[in-house]
């Protein structure tokens, strides 16, 4: 399962609308680095390809392809201020060897 905040959420719908994607589906995908971190990439999308995992999280439609959904599992997307003025999408996932829970 993939979890995606509000804050999240009102982001990818904010860019939607921005970008005039009102409609699309969220492309998630995440590839295994050689040092055992996660790449991700995202972005909208209105393919439906064999194997794709579609969910609805936070109110957004979100497609997992199939070589990803493993690596995305129990994943929590959020957006956050990194420092003053600096906002970014960021992905808490337990499958990649830096994570580290919250506390």
């Amino acid at each position: 399962m993939i979890t995606i905040t509000p804050a999240a959420a009102e982001q990818i719908k904010t860019s939607a609308e921005k970008g005039d994607m009102q409609g699309l589906s969220m492309r998630i995908a995440a590839k295994r680095n050689p040092d055992g971190t996660i790449h991700y990439g995202m972005g909208f999308d209105d393919s439906k390809l064999d194997g794709d995992m579609h969910i609805n999280a936070g109110g957004i439609e979100v497609i997992v392809g199939e070589s990803s959904h493993l690596l995305m599992e129990g994943t929590t997307i959020d957006f956050v201020e990194i420092e003053p003025g600096t906002w970014q999408f960021i992905f808490m996932n337990p499958n990649d060897a830096n994570y580290t829970p919250p506390s």
